[in-house]
């Protein structure tokens, strides 16, 4: 696709002033010499995303979806990948040439990367802290790293059913505990917090000598109370920033249709962001 065509993405969601895509899609396009592509984010609930949909023309190539328009969106596309149908949740959209709208899920993917880059190919077992819309996507996530079971820590028997049953889809023998015993989690050679930002600060006192490797999906605040305690006990962190960069190269290259998306590029600018300082990926935390 000539560069000189003007083409435009964004994100959606609400709210939606907080995300840190636009800096990271256009830190792409500027390093790929798209100088005439855009990227810019929108307010869009679920009420309005169908009028927003309509409204679209042939200059754009696609869309990124946060909550709570991961489902919502579904009902409008053409084709959903396997992965998203996986999960039911869908958080990108790309118009093909010849019109169709394919939604896809780089999240599931994107966690992957994530923990490969830092070293997690494969552990025997998992915890997961949480039981919203992306503990069911670090399950999926998990079916590909975590040979053996994986337990999930939840708030009410609601969540734990709707969990075991993501497992039971997926393939992972998601076994469920009371969120009230959330401590022994981190023990588990691989953690996986899903939670709001606070959410695990009283668990940071538990972190264990030895611990084994966080992936806390959050990326503002951080680090995180649990995220600090963790790097001070000489534990691998893994980020949300981590998480957003990864699953934001898989959006970049089903968008463009090019294979090498600045990845260094994209992290040093949601680096520059958040404020935080550059970190190599071997460190203990990655802002």
């Amino acid at each position: 696709m000539p560069s000189t065509e003007a083409r435009r993405a964004a994100v959606l969601g609400s709210p939606i002033a907080h995300s840190l895509s636009p800096v990271l899609h256009r830190a792409a396009y500027a390093e790929l010499g798209l100088d005439h592509w855009s990227y810019d984010r929108f307010d869009v609930d679920e009420a309005g995303l169908p009028g927003f949909m309509e409204g679209l023309d042939d200059s754009w190539v696609g869309l990124s979806l946060t909550m709570p328009l991961k489902r919502a969106i579904i009902p409008l596309l053409d084709e959903i990948s396997g992965t998203a149908a996986s999960v039911e949740a869908v958080n990108t959209v790309v118009f093909t040439e010849d019109g169709r709208r394919v939604g896809d899920n780089t999240d599931i993917p994107g966690m992957i990367a994530a923990l490969r880059e830092r070293g997690v190919e494969k552990v025997e077992s998992a915890a997961v802290l949480g039981a919203g819309a992306t503990a069911s996507s670090a399950i999926a996530a998990l079916a590909e790293v975590c040979t053996g079971p994986v337990t999930v820590y939840v708030r009410s028997r609601q969540r734990g059913d709707e969990m075991h049953t993501w497992g039971e889809r997926l393939g992972v023998d998601v076994r469920i505990a009371d969120w009230a015993t959330a401590a022994q989690a981190l023990s588990a050679p691989l953690v996986v917090s899903t939670t709001p930002a606070g959410s695990t600060d009283a668990l940071a006192r538990f972190v264990p000598d030895s611990p084994g490797t966080l992936f806390d999906v959050l990326y503002e605040p951080w680090p995180t109370a649990i995220a600090a305690a963790w790097s001070a006990h000489r534990g691998r962190v893994v980020g949300g920033l981590d998480l957003l960069v990864h699953q934001a190269v898989f959006q970049v290259e089903r968008m463009t249709g090019i294979s090498s998306v600045p990845l260094a590029r994209m992290r040093t600018a949601g680096e520059r962001a958040l404020g935080v300082p550059p970190m190599e990926v071997g460190d203990g935390i990655q802002g």
